[in-house]
């Protein structure tokens, strides 16, 4: 999930390469989601933060979490996670 600010959007050079990942590994395995932080009660500590955040959830857990749009370290993370 990109948590993003209301303000600064969602980080779209992030989700080129989700999709390439997607691609690679199959439709099923992984699922990429958007949410304003501002509008969900639950990602209230997330509010206020300048920088993006991916929360990284299997089994409805939140198992994983990157802080900005480091490509290569959300690669390695969702190849980790999957």
């Amino acid at each position: 999930v990109d948590v993003f600010q209301a303000w600064c959007g969602p980080c779209k050079p992030v989700v080129n390469l989700f999709q390439k990942i997607k691609n690679e590994v199959g439709s099923d395995l992984l699922h990429f989601a958007v949410a304003e932080a501002d509008s969900i009660d639950a990602l209230e500590k997330y509010r206020g933060q300048c920088e993006p955040v991916f929360l990284f959830y299997t089994g409805g857990e939140l198992v994983a979490v990157v802080r900005g749009a480091d490509a290569p370290l959300l690669q390695k993370t969702i190849l980790k996670q999957l």
